[in-house]
């Protein structure tokens, strides 16, 4: 084989290997996703660029107040990033001035962008007790999000969590790991 050949394939090889190891990472480990929407708001805004840790999860369990992303059942290649309220075996309800109750006592939270308005309450008006494998999920914007108050999108499987929001790429000037709590 001549030199030329043999750098031919040594580059090749190479590239199929930076494909392979890209490969490994964007299915195990971390993926981009951008937010559409103001769901988040003020803690992520619409058109955020963010790095998903897909790992951490495969060695704990989801934590109240983590920032998710998972796949919204009813459209293909759509995925949606909330926050965890509440946690499997709790009961999550909501009463008509807003306020969140786990197990019967007030949530503690800083982060919600506005009080619950009653006519956003959803079906969380009366208790929501979730199984063993269930989370309840809302966003940060409580007027302007479609989650776990709404039957369409409901309680979070554990199996159906992608991954944890980890870091913000995108704006440049808001760039940085994300506070979870």
């Amino acid at each position: 084989m001549n030199k030329v050949m043999k750098e031919m394939i040594s580059t090749l090889a190479y590239l199929l290997g930076v494909l392979c190891l890209t490969w490994l990472v964007i299915t195990f480990v971390g993926q981009r996703t951008e937010v559409d929407g103001s769901s988040m708001e003020p803690m992520l805004s619409d058109e955020d660029n963010l790095i998903v840790d897909k790992i951490s999860y495969r060695f704990r369990d989801p934590q109240r107040y983590d920032i998710i992303v998972f796949p919204f059942k009813y459209k293909e290649n759509t995925y949606y990033i909330k926050r965890i309220i509440g946690l499997p075996g709790e009961t999550v309800q909501i009463d008509e001035k807003g306020v969140i109750y786990i197990n019967g006592e007030v949530l503690p939270e800083n982060y919600g962008r506005e009080i619950i308005r009653p006519d956003t309450v959803g079906i969380a008006i009366n208790p929501i007790t979730l199984g063993e494998d269930e989370y309840f999920v809302m966003g940060d914007n409580r007027n302007s999000s479609m989650d776990s108050r709404t039957e369409i999108v409901g309680n979070i499987k554990r199996k159906d969590i992608i991954g944890r929001a980890w870091v913000r790429i995108w704006p440049l000037n808001k760039i940085g790991v994300l506070k979870h709590q």
